[in-house]
């Protein structure tokens, strides 16, 4: 039990270690840090407030409609209750009985709150209503009301904007875990699988990838970040992809391939990240998306290909069967790509215990 425990821990620890080394999470956000910045960029987010709060998070956001909502009513309350002050209008400065009063029954802090929310809100029970005898309170009554329409449009635009959003979209678009390096149609390919959730289709959708490496120039310099295009295709190919059902996406493994270096036994000690993206126009909303995962050596299986998914069923309908999307079995592959091109015959199998251990 206490071995158990370890291992779960130390899994855990590592699992940790990952996704910090990680430049693009399994789930798509970026795990970078900006540091050393001018405080005069600051200013750049004020200036462009509208991205600030839509990107902001939904906490904030609901702090944000609530605490400016709450303080507007508040701040106005106390410019109606000094309206009635300077009228002489509240209760404890014993007005006369004919006297002309701003707004009926305002006669306290409480009812200028309350005459302040019924006004901002438009909602007007009668009880206290503004009278044609002040200038001042015309003109207030029109100001809270020009400002509560501004607080309430942009508060209720940002709300609704962070509702549409594409990544939520995204969210329906899935990878699998794991990708796979197998011979195919006398290729042998780096296969990643991709499903859409829904039934409404993503219009104009093309896949593409970056692999993430540190390399050293013949000049010796250090490149942390240097970027090399992996192209995908599927089928079909690999623009204006027919996103209805999961597909496999297939990069070949050539000589111009940067995976053509590496084999079986070498693959684990690689540093790399392969990056995935998804782009595409959402069919119910016309708002593009853009989904992306990543891949790092630990995640990438050699020997292996999915399961099949699509079926027919004996009503004639096409079933894609969910329960296989991620699941892998061994293939013969050669144990490199120099093999497979200049000696195909020369293949590996995956072990059993592996196989069984990663599914």
């Amino acid at each position: 039990m206490v071995s158990g425990i370890r291992k779960h821990i130390r899994d855990h620890l590592l699992q940790q270690r990952i996704c910090r080394s990680r430049l693009v999470t399994k789930d798509g956000r970026c795990n970078i840090e900006f540091g050393n910045m001018k405080y005069g960029n600051h200013f750049a987010y004020l200036m462009d407030f509208w991205t600030t709060f839509v990107d902001l998070r939904w906490r904030f956001v609901l702090f944000f409609f609530i605490a400016s909502f709450t303080l507007s009513w508040f701040f106005f309350g106390l410019l109606w209750f000094w309206v009635a002050w300077s009228n002489g209008d509240l209760t404890w400065q014993n007005p006369s009985w004919d006297h002309l009063y701003c707004v009926d029954n305002v006669n306290n802090l409480t009812t200028a709150f309350l005459f302040s929310v019924e006004t901002q809100t438009s909602i007007g029970y009668g009880i206290r209503v503004i009278t044609p005898l002040c200038p001042s309170a015309i003109a207030l009554f029109m100001i809270q009301f020009l400002i509560g329409s501004i607080i309430n449009c942009f508060l209720c635009g940002v709300i609704l904007a962070k509702i549409s959003r594409s990544k939520k979209r995204a969210k329906t678009i899935t990878f699998t875990k794991m990708a796979v390096i197998c011979p195919k149609k006398d290729f042998l390919w780096l296969m990643i699988r991709v499903a859409n959730l829904r039934k409404t289709l993503m219009i104009g959708s093309q896949i593409y990838g970056k692999l993430l490496r540190t390399t050293i120039t013949p000049d010796g310099e250090t490149i942390i970040m240097d970027q090399v295009n992996i192209e995908f295709m599927v089928d079909a190919g690999k623009d204006n992809l027919f996103f209805v059902c999961p597909l496999t996406l297939y990069h070949v493994i050539d000589k111009s391939s940067p995976f053509f270096e590496m084999a079986v036994d070498t693959l684990q000690k690689q540093e790399f990240e392969l990056v995935v993206f998804l782009d595409g126009t959402a069919e119910s909303t016309s708002s593009s998306c853009q989904v992306r995962t990543s891949f790092i050596p630990q995640e990438i299986m050699w020997g292996y290909n999915f399961m099949p998914i699509i079926s027919r069923s004996k009503e004639g309908k096409y079933r894609v069967d969910f329960s296989n999307f991620s699941k892998v079995v061994p293939v013969a592959t050669a144990h490199c790509p120099y093999c497979f091109h200049n000696i195909g015959h020369h293949l590996c199998s995956p072990s059993p215990g592996r196989h069984q251990e990663l599914l």
